[in-house]
């Protein structure tokens, strides 16, 4: 696929430090709207029109970002993901899903992706989706010395800022890096009720209306892996009609 005249103009000038997004789509349309609207975002963009290529492209090099199309012929984005979470490739997926596929969204998460845009979207929410999980992923790469030394034991439950690991009374759990995200700022502010709405502007780095149930599905999944009883939560608690608080608990 060949830039058209305007972004091979704007790639010949940007920066070979410019942050790298792979796109996987397999739509010609979409790929080429969003390579067009990343490259005019100074990003360098490259593009995969089928899981296979992608999966290729995404093991041989580094990128900071991917999109990812769940609809994908042959291997499909859920199969995309898991790949490469199971290859041990940790680079930010932004998910592109249809917005009947709920069940294949959650899954999606489950399986490692850090967030989701349903289909059709805008032009300035995929730019506010990337720059935020971009900037979330700087910020986590960057840690301070003293977060390096952030240590949080809450009632058995273990937070290691440094080296990004919580565990269970000694059991090391697996947490995705929005899951981590969360969970280090509930342990941060205890007692203190977040709305959903909150929660997405400082954890995930955007306020976008009719996404809060993301905020639903991360609060569920983290409980199954820290809470004894998922369904009467020791550590994070629903405040009815507001959102979510951590409770105060003695170490």
């Amino acid at each position: 696929m060949n830039p058209s005249p305007r972004g091979a103009a704007q790639q010949a000038a940007r920066p070979c430090d410019a942050k790298r997004i792979l796109v996987v789509e397999d739509d010609p349309d979409i790929s080429r709207l969003l390579e067009i609207q990343l490259r005019d975002s100074a990003y360098r963009v490259d593009v995969a029109g089928n899981g296979l290529q992608g999966l290729d492209l995404a093991g041989s090099r580094v990128y900071q970002l991917v999109v990812l199309d769940l609809m994908l012929p042959g291997l499909d984005g859920l199969e995309v993901c898991k790949r490469l979470r199971g290859q041990g490739i940790t680079v930010p997926i932004l998910m592109l899903t249809a917005k009947a596929a709920e069940f294949d969204r959650v899954l999606g998460l489950e399986l490692g992706a850090d967030d989701y845009l349903t289909k059709p979207f805008s032009i300035m929410e995929l730019q506010a989706r990337v720059k935020a999980i971009l900037r979330r992923a700087e910020i986590s790469s960057q840690s301070s010395a003293g977060e390096e030394n952030e240590c949080h034991e809450i009632a058995g439950l273990r937070i290691d800022v440094g080296a990004r690991q919580v565990s269970i009374d000694g059991r090391a759990l697996e947490l995705t890096a929005r899951e981590f995200d969360l969970l280090l700022h509930f342990a941060r502010h205890p007692g203190r009720v977040y709305s959903r709405a909150q929660l997405l502007d400082q954890v995930w780095g955007y306020s976008h209306s009719g996404y809060e149930h993301t905020v639903n599905t991360h609060i569920n999944r983290l409980r199954k892996k820290i809470e004894s009883v998922p369904a009467s939560p020791q550590y994070i608690e629903t405040v009815w009609g507001v959102g979510y608080r951590f409770r105060e608990l003695a170490n």
